[in-house]
């Protein structure tokens, strides 16, 4: 069984996120600084993770939250549908419209995270948390273990701007609505270094379990 070493279980069910009895790992980073990456490594290394973006998306595709979108957000539903594109820009210039979408969603996430959690492994003693808005979102203080996974700013915008077509104030505006990736650095437990090659970050990430597991 893939179980922590016991210096990083740090917590209590109690004091976790959702009450968890199994230890938590909080995998957190900025933006395109290669955190989904991470993930699919950690998947090939038979590490089971649960993605916050994934279940995001599941929430997004239920009844309730189509009508708050359309109900709150009409510019953003197009042919029946959420026009995503759309949605992005408006959550991500005004903090108002950004405040209420992260409220609502968040308060479907509880759900959709111990959903998510029944399909774990049971060769697996803790939970692996992809989570991007661990420090925004003042979570870091639930997980028994945070790693962040790194690039310097200029990377993540280039990046931005390369993988997703962002125009460079889109790029700006998406960076400057997430906690500097510097303050999550020196906030990490451990952090996985991303501005090299593929190579490179799988070496990262094996270096980490290393460290990590029993």
């Amino acid at each position: 069984m893939k179980t922590l070493r016991a210096k990083f279980v740090r917590l209590s069910p109690a004091e976790r996120l959702y009450g968890m009895q199994r230890p938590i790992l909080g995998l957190t980073g900025g933006i395109a600084t290669g955190k989904s990456t991470v993930s699919k490594i950690l998947t090939m290394r038979g590490i089971d993770v649960i993605d916050a973006d994934r279940l995001v998306k599941t929430i997004y595709r239920e009844e309730g939250t189509r009508s708050f979108i359309r109900g709150n957000f009409p510019s953003a539903w197009q042919e029946d549908e959420i026009n995503f594109p759309a949605l992005r820009e408006l959550f991500f210039k005004d903090p108002a419209v950004k405040a209420q979408i992260e409220a609502f969603i968040y308060q479907q996430l509880p759900e959709a995270f111990l959903t998510a959690l029944k399909k774990f492994s049971a060769k697996q003693s803790f939970v692996v948390y992809d989570v991007p808005l661990l420090y925004e979102k003042n979570l870091q203080g639930k997980v028994d273990l945070s790693v962040v996974v790194y690039a310097p700013q200029k990377v993540q915008k280039a990046r931005l701007l390369d993988r997703d077509g962002h125009l460079e104030d889109m790029a700006s505006a998406i960076l400057s609505s997430q906690l500097d990736i510097e303050v999550k650095k020196e906030k990490a437990d451990f952090v996985i270094n991303n501005g090299g090659s593929m190579t490179e970050l799988a070496a990262e990430v094996d270096q980490l379990l290393l460290q990590i597991l029993e």
